[in-house]
């Protein structure tokens, strides 16, 4: 007697791709969210298991303009090619371009506490030119072109080195800007200046059309694919030894950037 199995269907997969950290172009040891190191594990969520859709885990006070958007580009064209939904959940903080990723979702989900926006372009240094000064150090440089020593930290502050500057991170802010208005849409709020720099924090963020829920990424993929929905995680895998020296082989520099990044939000 043949016998007949009946077609038993799988449940959807949901792939969960982790963006957590600064984002940089690697620092001395790779560190940090870059698209070199992401490029596969993002492939890997949209290809790997014919997924309905992949889920977005937020949780980064920006860094790189450039890294932030080679990111969310890559993210963007295989959605696009594959046809496939992308979320984002938003953990402690989506700002500045943790928030330009948040945004190549075509949603994205907050918990009340969540920090979000931040669209603006920042450039920080020091200034020591009376310190040297004061201690008889002698400054020498010498340039071929008027500009190369351009915001030298240890000479007095020009004010057309300045200008220059604004002229540097104006283009910069208008390409994050022409980001979030072409992801974002007619969601955004037409009555404030979302592009100052501010930041928003939960509810905050959807009244001003910077996100579109509360809810945190178990319940709300059930209730969007069912509750046999099944979550695939994805990440970066780290060489052995760079898992057990952890921070120790990383350069004193970078992780004094990344600790003010995340401070500048309480965290």
């Amino acid at each position: 007697m043949r016998r007949f199995i009946p077609f038993v269907k799988s449940p959807p997969t949901v792939s969960v791709l982790r963006l957590q950290g600064a984002i940089s172009a690697g620092g001395r040891t790779g560190g940090g969210l870059n698209d070199a190191a992401l490029a596969p594990v993002i492939d890997k969520a949209f290809r790997k298991g014919k997924p309905r859709a992949v889920a977005l885990v937020v949780n980064s006070p920006g860094g790189s303009p450039v890294q932030s958007s080679l990111i969310a580009a890559r993210i963007r064209r295989l959605a696009e090619e594959k046809k496939i939904p992308v979320h984002a959940f938003v953990e402690d903080v989506a700002a500045s371009g943790g928030y330009w990723l948040a945004c190549a979702a075509d949603d994205i989900w907050l918990d009340p506490s969540s920090v979000v926006g931040s669209i603006g372009v920042i450039s920080a240094s020091f200034g020591f030119p009376e310190f040297l000064n004061r201690h008889g150090i002698e400054r020498r440089v010498h340039t071929a072109g008027a500009s190369k020593s351009f915001l030298d930290p240890f000479r007095p502050e020009k004010p057309e080195d300045v200008e220059r500057l604004r002229r540097v991170l104006e283009p910069i802010h208008d390409g994050f800007k022409d980001h979030v208005r072409a992801r974002r849409g007619t969601r955004l709020s037409s009555d404030r200046d979302l592009f100052t720099g501010d930041i928003w924090v939960g509810a905050q963020a959807l009244d001003v059309g910077l996100a579109d829920g509360i809810g945190h990424l178990v319940p709300k993929l059930k209730a969007l694919y069912g509750d046999k929905v099944r979550l695939v995680p994805h990440g970066v895998k780290k060489p052995f030894l760079q898992r057990f020296s952890g921070r120790l082989l990383s350069g004193v520099a970078d992780e004094i950037e990344e600790r003010a990044l995340w401070a500048r939000y309480g965290l």
